[in-house]
């Protein structure tokens, strides 16, 4: 099996959010989008892993970034020092982490160098709110958090997207759409998360109050991307903020997450407009 084939497939058991758009996407903006959304998923797979210890995830997360900021380039990359960092916990990490040295090189080389900042960068914002046990007490100390874990993707995407076609996208918006996902993804792993000892409500905080954090964001970045003409960038947007508004929904509605027939009920509906 290709490397191609091979991150599709990895991209289709992490993501179903993702998955779709990004395979739609063409070349060169397809590999640097798969490359960026499954080195932040590696790292993201570290922050919540159910049974490694605190100092284990700082550990991780740190020795990941400090190797990524060694980095230069995609011919000079050095793998083995990821594999060293790994070997003790080989069959505990998933396959996407311990992966995490193919998918940076996937990009195209004059990208992946932004990439690895972006990756190195919040893995090391995650293990700082490891240090602190994600203790967030006021919705400025949750906009910190979305930023940091998911606002600074949106920026990514700007930059890639700039790199593909030289489009200038309106960063604000892209940070709203970042912490909107989050903002969800919360919300539908709130039992996981209170299991494992981890609160992202701000104090007070209810799901009404969480909902109307994540529609904010959302309707930020929707109402922008309404504005842009048809084109790669919208259509990849436009896939996950429609299964994060019926999520929301959903969730609304008493029910746990989406389910799969409506997921693949709004990605058609999207591919057929």
């Amino acid at each position: 099996m290709g490397l191609q084939q091979d991150v599709l497939n990895t991209l289709k058991e992490t993501s179903r959010t993702f998955f779709i758009p990004i395979s739609h996407l063409p070349a060169g903006l397809q590999e640097a989008v798969s490359s960026a959304y499954l080195c932040m998923r590696a790292i993201d797979e570290i922050e919540d892993h159910p049974t490694l210890d605190k100092p284990g995830k700082v550990k991780y997360l740190r020795a990941i970034s400090h190797l990524l900021q060694a980095q230069t380039s995609v011919s000079t990359f050095a793998h083995n020092g990821f594999a060293t960092t790994y070997s003790k916990q080989e069959n505990m990490l998933p396959e996407v982490t311990l992966r995490i040295g193919e998918w940076a090189c996937f990009a195209p080389e004059t990208i992946a160098p932004r990439i690895w900042d972006a990756t190195a960068t919040m893995a090391e914002r995650m293990a700082n709110w490891v240090v602190i046990g994600w203790k967030i007490q006021t919705e400025s100390d949750l906009d910190r958090y979305t930023f940091a874990v998911a606002g600074a993707i949106g920026l990514l995407l700007c930059d890639i997207w700039a790199w593909f076609d030289g489009a200038q996208m309106h960063r604000t918006h892209a940070i709203h759409f970042g912490r909107g996902l989050q903002a969800v993804n919360i919300l539908r792993n709130r039992v996981e998360d209170l299991a494992r000892g981890v609160d992202f409500y701000p104090v007070g905080w209810t799901h009404e109050h969480m909902q109307k954090y994540a529609r904010h964001n959302l309707s930020l970045a929707d109402t922008y991307a309404r504005s842009l003409p048809p084109g790669p960038f919208v259509y990849f947007i436009q896939t996950p903020l429609a299964l994060a508004y019926a999520t929301l929904d959903a969730l609304a509605r008493g029910e746990s997450k989406l389910s799969r027939s409506a997921v693949l009920q709004i990605t058609q509906h999207i591919n057929d407009e």
